[in-house]
């Protein structure tokens, strides 16, 4: 009887795990909101959509909403003010928002490589001439803003940021230059690939890879008491992103992830391209949680270098903006789904 009795529990308690199948149970019906930059998205979010459009949450789980944001420093921000659970928002504002204000935020998972490019719609042009221009940004201080003042400072040591104007844009910065309304912008992979096919062609004047090749590129965040406080749902919403980011890697998918990031306005055949100079880069990190320690102190230094963090205050520390547990618990349960 005994005997009985614990066999039963034992069941009992793997049902509590695992569900028919070896799907995850669901996390205790908490939700979570999930800000995402761009309306419409920026290309680079787009392992959000594709995560809610082809069940990926669903197969961990956790039930998970996504929310546009302007930009992903909007998007953080949101986080910190507790209208969001987490974001993926662009490192260098994340890591001088935790510098200068010690928000408590904290790193789960990354992209570790950005695809920033300085371009211009007129041929031939170089540093000696972006003194007096303005550049299309997201926000003054947000992603592209402190992309542009990174590229500039590095491959342009001549130029003064002080007078370069920035034009703020939003996610809109690629129309503006298709329409001919600004000559400069800082652009994403996938900008350049919707531009060209319009027939404009561009003039690549520097790029983040060459300027700035130890730099981090984006960092899904939470805040340390939400992520206490709801563990096993991030646990299981980043096995979702882990999943996805495969599934997004396969080339046989490329067209369900085309379809689905029509929602950034491009058409399934820029996606498509897009896609592919997205995974030349590997942007989308599949083999550890995307957040080496080198370019987050690098890309620490040079917040603090171009004064984006205050004069009296040090940069955030590697052990204070990464928590690496919530992804090595997320990839053992990809792991025990998915083999």
């Amino acid at each position: 009887m005994l005997g009985t009795s614990f066999k039963l529990l034992a069941s009992a308690a793997l049902l509590a795990t695992f569900t028919f199948g070896g799907t995850p149970a669901s996390a205790e019906g908490k939700k979570l909101v999930f800000a995402l930059a761009g309306i419409p998205p920026i290309f680079a979010v787009e392992i959000g959509y594709v995560a809610e459009k082809e069940g990926f949450y669903k197969k961990y789980g956790v039930d998970v909403e996504a929310k546009a944001f302007d930009n992903g420093t909007a998007a953080a921000r949101a986080v910190v003010s507790g209208d969001v659970d987490f974001a993926l928002s662009p490192t260098p504002p994340v890591i001088a928002q935790i510098s200068n204000a010690g928000v408590p935020l904290v790193a789960i998972y990354g992209m570790p490589n950005p695809d920033w490019v300085l371009a211009s719609a007129e041929p031939g042009k170089t540093c000696k001439d972006l003194a007096g221009q303005g550049f299309g940004v997201d926000s003054v201080n947000g992603a592209r803003s402190v992309a542009l003042r990174a590229m500039v400072g590095a491959g342009c040591p001549g130029v003064k940021f002080d007078d370069l104007k920035e034009v703020a844009l939003g996610s809109g910065v690629g129309p503006a230059l298709i329409a001919g309304r600004l000559n400069y912008s800082v652009l994403h992979l996938d900008d350049i690939a919707e531009i060209e096919a319009q027939g404009k062609k561009l003039n690549v004047v520097l790029t983040m890879k060459d300027t700035n090749p130890d730099t981090h590129y984006t960092v899904v965040v939470a805040t340390k008491q939400n992520l206490a406080a709801n563990r096993d749902a991030f646990v299981r919403a980043l096995a979702a992103l882990i999943d996805t980011a495969r599934f997004m890697q396969d080339p046989k998918n490329s067209e369900a992830v085309a379809k689905i990031a029509t929602n950034t306005g491009h058409s399934e055949a820029v996606n498509k391209e897009a896609l592919k100079r997205f995974l030349a880069i590997g942007f989308w990190a599949i083999n550890d949680d995307g957040m080496p320690r080198d370019k987050l102190e690098a890309t620490a230094k040079l917040m603090k270098k171009v004064g984006a963090i205050k004069p009296d205050k040090e940069p955030v520390s590697f052990e204070q903006l990464v928590d690496p547990t919530v992804w090595k618990d997320a990839n053992a349960m990809v792991k025990k789904i998915t083999h």
